[in-house]
């Protein structure tokens, strides 16, 4: 097995934080420094729906996986400062080489992403050499170098179906959205299987008794969810769709949101009179699924206001990429890109 933090270690410049914040700076303190190291640099904020609240508000955009990428792609800014995990940043550099990229937290890495190691991915796609490659763009620069596509859960539907059907098509790394991607388009796809330690584990029992208890809620499932779990839902789709599904909603309605619930934030200022309600998740030992913090994405929190504001000071750490695996894992995220 190959250790999928050694390439992160490799690229990234150390990051020096003090041991401990002083008495006196709060996060409140935090925001005009920040403000004022923006202006500085030249510097763009760029952060995920998953981020915590405070680090969403002080962000100059916000956006999931797609959204995020063509901002990359086509700021002015000569810093990027990337609130997000790892492969988010590796894309934002991938896309935009000659521009400095930050990542607040070095080990802010992805479960997902993890689960397809470079070197195993290339000997799965060996094995299988007339298909073409469509990759989720959770996953490392390196697995994206050896892919032909890339995709979002926003765009994965559409990419797959711009392939012709008389092409094999391998789908990684996650198997849950690659089976919703299969089912949508009719085509049957080889899929690595990976998955989102979040997104696994929301339980499908918990969630219909939420739907019991609470009659016409809007049930919003992200498609990295298992079957049963989207089966339960009256909106699937990516984090953006379920944002703008609570936008174009009823005003009043209760959501039951069934994804990393970072969300909630855009999704309150959207509908501040309406209700929403986390859905739970499994944790060891819990047969039904009744745990309401094992939803929160861990390697997203790593991200705090402390470390956005020492990162921007020390311009560290700072993503450096190889340009041949930038030129490698360029073409199937402008494909990404191009199709929508």
């Amino acid at each position: 097995m190959v250790d999928s933090l050694a390439p992160r270690q490799a690229i990234i410049a150390p990051m020096i934080l003090p041991l401990s914040r002083p008495a006196h700076q709060t996060p409140v303190d935090l925001v005009p420094r920040i403000q004022q190291l923006k202006r500085e640099l030249n510097a763009v904020i760029l952060a995920h729906y998953y981020q915590a609240d405070e680090i969403q508000d002080v962000a100059d955009f916000i956006g999931d996986s797609l959204q995020l990428a063509r901002e990359a792609a086509h700021t002015t800014a000569d810093t990027i400062v990337f609130c997000g995990v790892h492969f988010m940043a590796e894309t934002a550099k991938i896309l935009s080489p000659a521009k400095q990229v930050l990542l607040p937290d070095l080990a802010a890495g992805c479960s997902l992403a993890d689960s397809a190691p470079a070197a195993e991915f290339a000997a799965f796609k060996a094995a299988h050499p007339d298909h073409v490659v469509v990759t989720y763009v959770n996953s490392s620069a390196a697995v994206k170098a050896l892919s032909d596509y890339c995709c979002t859960s926003s765009n994965a539907v559409a990419v797959v179906n711009s392939i012709p059907r008389s092409t094999p098509i391998i789908f990684a790394p996650d198997r849950f959205l690659g089976d919703y991607v299969a089912r949508l388009t009719g085509r049957e796809l080889v899929l690595w299987e990976g998955s989102c330690e979040i997104h696994e584990l929301f339980s499908a029992q918990a969630i219909a008794e939420l739907k019991q208890a609470h009659p016409g809620c809007v049930t919003l499932v992200h498609p990295e969810c298992p079957l049963a779990v989207r089966d339960l839902g009256d909106v699937v789709g990516s984090t953006k769709a379920l944002l703008e599904a609570v936008k174009h909603g009823p005003a009043t309605a209760t959501y039951l949101v069934v994804t990393e619930p970072g969300i909630i934030h855009q999704m309150r200022k959207a509908r501040p009179q309406a209700t929403f309600l986390m859905a739970p998740a499994f944790v060891k030992g819990d047969a039904k699924g009744s745990c309401t913090s094992c939803n929160t994405c861990p390697h997203m929190r790593r991200n705090t206001l402390e470390k956005l504001y020492w990162c921007m000071r020390n311009r560290a750490p700072e993503i450096r990429l190889d340009p041949e695996l930038i030129a490698r894992a360029r073409l199937p995220i402008e494909r990404m890109l191009a199709i929508g």
